[in-house]
């Protein structure tokens, strides 16, 4: 059984896509770290990028050309300078030249030496690419990585190693595991949560962990309620997270996070004005997420503003504490695992459903626990946040993460809102469907869904709606 951390599930980074941007972005710091092990990294001459399958259907839209520079560069995404990284990337391309792991310079033109292979799809998964180095003396070193979803790379032929073989107290693979867990240690999820993320880290470093993914989440938020213009990729798709900000605080705003969430707090709480700010909070990351901004993958990037809008949701609209957001955080990633590993976190594999669905269940969990919800009432919330996900097509217009990718954040942010409650008024003893078959017919569904409606550009709204596109 693989082992994931909380920290596997909640990454930080940079968007728009965790599968065709982060993924590359670390299969490519990942070659350049093996060719550094190896003492070959100096006598690299050349390097080339295949991109197959999804990868490059949607990678010019996805930002994988970029991520792929920036990785080789040695850029990190959790750390790297967001709004520098265009300037960085047009350097590159201009000079044709990189700097490998920032210390090796080579020739290089992502013109020629990154490849698009849209007409071949490795077996294994739809989001396959090959890094291939050509050495001073003519050998040359070839990887090929898979992006799994999720920001996850899996390199052709690794098993579970290290920090994924870690043998944990309370392995679980499916929702039915972890109620016996909670039942036989008369303990909540998160408690059984963060007995397994002890083997890894110690309570302080795992609520520092959480503190700082949520510190990120909340920066987001706020700089997507704060941010204008037209979001890059030739749509002219036009922000709209901080006019309705605006619209909703009667024009002030606040450059400080902590001013601005004070005047949220006091701001009108009847029912529209509340489901507003939960569709501002989730357009403003996804808003960030498409213009390259710093995102939290929860479980992915396209996802990236569902966990956040209903997190703020609680954390403004309710009493919440850090010991309550902790729960919400260590609850909703046990949910995102199972979903993992009991069908997939890609949608390149499954469709929307398999990240605004997920992150919605993920989301209806974390709720349902800190509202008070038993064990059993929260895998419930999941169940019903993700059974009216299946089905759901990935159908990205020109292959950008912004239609309808930033306005199903917010459809997967107030989905979850309701399945908690109806969760916690329910009797989970009377429910017909659990959460382990909705994880399997989600995967079923996965598998019968033709590839045109898996993050391809090939089906649906992409196909449909005439778009001009200019900068793709």
């Amino acid at each position: 059984m693989e082992a994931i951390s909380v920290f596997d599930i909640f990454k930080i980074g940079v968007g728009p896509s965790s599968s065709h941007t982060m993924g590359p972005w670390r299969a490519a710091e990942r070659f350049i770290n093996s060719l550094r092990e190896r003492a070959a990294l100096d006598r690299v001459t050349r390097l080339r990028c295949d991109l197959f399958g999804s990868l490059a259907k949607t990678g010019k839209g996805h930002g994988t050309d970029f991520a792929v520079i920036l990785g080789l560069a040695g850029q990190d995404p959790e750390s790297c300078d967001t709004d520098a990284i265009g300037a960085m990337v047009d350097s590159i391309r201009a000079r044709k030249k990189i700097s490998l792991g920032a210390t090796r310079p080579i020739e290089f033109d992502p013109a020629r030496d990154i490849v698009f292979r849209f007409d071949v799809c490795l077996p294994r998964h739809p989001n396959a690419m090959k890094l291939t180095a050509t050495l001073s003396d003519a050998d040359t070193i070839e990887e090929t990585y898979y992006s799994v979803g999720g920001g996850f790379v899996v390199q052709d032929g690794e098993v579970p190693s290290g920090a994924r073989a870690v043998k944990l107290p309370h392995p679980i693979e499916r929702g039915d595991e972890l109620l016996v867990h909670c039942a036989a240690e008369r303990a909540p999820i998160p408690e059984i949560v963060r007995r397994n993320e002890r083997a890894w880290r110690s309570d302080e470093q795992i609520d520092d962990g959480l503190d700082r993914i949520w510190r990120v989440m909340q920066e987001c938020v706020h700089r997507g309620c704060h941010a204008e213009g037209v979001l890059p990729g030739g749509l002219n798709v036009v922000r709209r997270g901080s006019a309705l900000n605006r619209r909703l605080l009667d024009n002030h705003t606040s450059p400080d996070l902590r001013e601005w969430k004070k005047r949220v707090r006091d701001s009108r709480r009847d029912f529209a004005s509340i489901l507003k700010w939960v569709s501002t909070f989730a357009l403003a990351v996804n808003e960030e997420n498409a213009a390259f901004g710093r995102v939290v993958t929860a479980p992915t990037n396209g996802a990236a503003g569902v966990i956040p809008a209903v997190l703020m949701y609680f954390d403004l609209f309710a009493d919440s504490t850090r010991h309550a957001i902790h729960d919400f955080m260590l609850t909703s990633a046990e949910i995102g695992s199972i979903f993992k590993k009991g069908a997939t976190i890609s949608a390149a594999m499954g469709g929307c459903q398999a990240e605004i669905g997920v992150s919605s269940a993920m989301a209806a969990a974390g709720l349902t626990q800190v509202m008070g919800g038993t064990p059993e009432q929260v895998l419930m919330a999941a169940e019903i946040a993700m059974e009216h996900h299946l089905g759901m097509t990935c159908d990205p217009i020109a292959g950008l993460v912004q239609i309808p990718c930033i306005e199903r954040n917010t459809m997967g942010a107030v989905k979850a809102i309701t399945a908690a409650h109806i969760a916690i008024e329910g009797n989970p003893s009377h429910a017909k469907v659990s959460l382990d078959h909705v994880v399997k017919t989600m995967w079923e569904t996965a598998l019968d869904m033709q590839s045109k409606y898996k993050e391809t550009a090939e089906g649906g709204l992409a196909v449909h709606v005439s778009v001009s596109v200019s900068e793709c």
